[in-house]
């Protein structure tokens, strides 16, 4: 209700419970609250239960407190799989113009596309690393290679495009319009409630790959739910809202420590609670309540996330090995 009430028109929460009976006052209100505000609030929530139950994926994967939708790559390659969507048709002189053909759909296909392919890249480097830095620094060269080729598309492209494009980069929650909604919305519930189910798996997985087989987890099976879950999950949010950084890492964390539990039947709902909440809080900010400048939703975040992950690795004695 908070989100809903501020902005740079401050409805009250009268009004807007007026609203939403259908008694508004002003014609003006009602219009900012279903075609604006509504949307928008939507979109914070289903965004942080989404990247904040796929960063808990990612950790609990990779056994690593700091693995993460952003910090593994996994987000640079949904960037890219974007870039390659609406900037490919101009830097290549294509007559095609992607956007047109394909829709949505298409924007969540080619971000879905690319996060898949750089997870499976992490996934496989995980495989033969056993020092979990070293996986995260690879993550990170993975993230490198990724955005030198979005340097370069946006080198070839039209100079509007790249604009837009940059836009895009910052993040953002107001670009998400009903229209959109109706793509990410069912994708992003869908993905959620099929993670739920792989609690018991997670569970599993937390104790170590030899513990899972002893117990009758199918470790190969589950690693394939969960990647194409979180890919799911930070493709299609990343699609639509732009690279969210830091919330996947640090969200898992803060529900570890307000639920005391490592038990994902408890940790998965309740990270996708404390990210809802998260998000949030980060759209009021980004407002800037009483004035009419909109701060980048990425700047945000990240002065939320960051301290987060520094009192995580400050607090650690030994990030090997933590779970």
């Amino acid at each position: 209700m908070l989100d809903l009430s501020l902005g740079s028109v401050k409805i009250s929460v009268e009004e807007l419970l007026n609203i939403i009976s259908g008694k508004a006052s002003k014609k003006s209100w009602e219009y900012i609250f279903f075609n604006f505000r509504l949307p928008k609030a939507i979109t914070a929530m289903l965004t942080g239960a989404g990247i904040s139950v796929a960063g808990l994926q990612m950790q609990t994967l990779f056994r690593n407190p700091l693995a993460g939708p952003s910090v593994l790559g996994i987000s640079h390659g949904a960037s890219l799989g974007v870039a390659v969507f609406v900037l490919s048709s101009t830097a290549i002189g294509a007559s095609i113009n992607l956007q047109e053909t394909l829709g949505s759909w298409g924007l969540v296909l080619f971000a879905v596309s690319g996060s898949t392919l750089v997870l499976l890249s992490v996934l496989f480097a995980s495989v033969r690393l056993s020092d979990s830095i070293t996986v995260l620094i690879v993550g990170l060269m993975f993230g490198f290679i990724t955005g030198a080729v979005v340097n370069i598309l946006q080198y070839f492209s039209d100079p509007e495009l790249i604009q837009n494009f940059l836009v895009w980069t910052f993040g953002s929650l107001s670009g998400v319009a009903w229209s959109q909604l109706r793509v990410m919305g069912p994708i992003i519930t869908f993905a959620l409630l099929v993670s739920l189910l792989y609690s018991k798996q997670m569970n599993a997985l937390l104790l170590g790959e030899n513990y899972a087989t002893g117990v009758g987890v199918n470790v190969s099976r589950a690693r394939v739910k969960l990647i194409l879950t979180t890919s799911v999950m930070a493709g299609t949010i990343t699609a639509f809202t732009g690279p969210i950084a830091f919330i996947g890492v640090a969200v898992p964390h803060l529900a570890r420590l307000l639920f005391r539990t490592s038990n994902h039947k408890v940790l998965i709902p309740g990270t996708m609670l404390c990210g809802m909440v998260i998000m949030l809080i980060c759209d009021i900010v980004s407002q800037v309540p009483g004035a009419q400048t909109t701060l980048p939703l990425n700047s945000v975040t990240a002065l939320f996330g960051a301290p987060v992950i520094l009192g995580i690795i400050i607090k650690s004695k030994k990030i090997k090995g933590a779970f």
